[in-house]
């Protein structure tokens, strides 16, 4: 089993009640789902983001698991968890990892593709 059998699926979606432009406050949520296709259970032990605003400036954000869980997801299941970034600039992307670890103990780097922060209707 390797990260490629870990599916990574995002969904964004801006949050004009939370956002203040005249602030250089844009709020974002997303929704990730994450699907083991592999033949052994996975634990998400960590996460790694990348935060990168539309000025080029980097944000880090490294810590145990997702919104406070470690979860265990099966072989053929998914775990579906929101979070949010708020961010400087209209515009930014997210991208990063997660490490798992597999039921004999194997650890694993699983990257998250880059995702675009946007308001809708917006081209950048």
């Amino acid at each position: 089993m390797n990260s490629n059998d870990i599916h990574i699926q995002v969904r964004t979606r801006y949050l004009s009640e939370q956002s203040n432009p005249g602030e250089s406050q844009y709020a974002f949520a997303y929704t990730i789902t994450i699907r083991n296709l592999g033949d052994q259970a996975v634990k998400l032990l960590s996460r790694h983001w990348i935060i990168k605003d539309d000025n080029d400036k980097v944000e880090e954000v490294q810590g145990p698991g997702v919104v406070g869980l470690q979860p265990t997801i099966e072989p053929g299941q998914e775990f579906v968890y929101s979070s949010g970034a708020v961010i400087p600039t209209e515009f930014g992307t997210m991208q990063g990892s997660y490490e798992m670890q597999l039921t004999d103990g194997t650890r694993m780097q699983t990257p998250i593709p880059a995702f675009l922060l946007s308001q809708p209707h917006s081209v950048h």
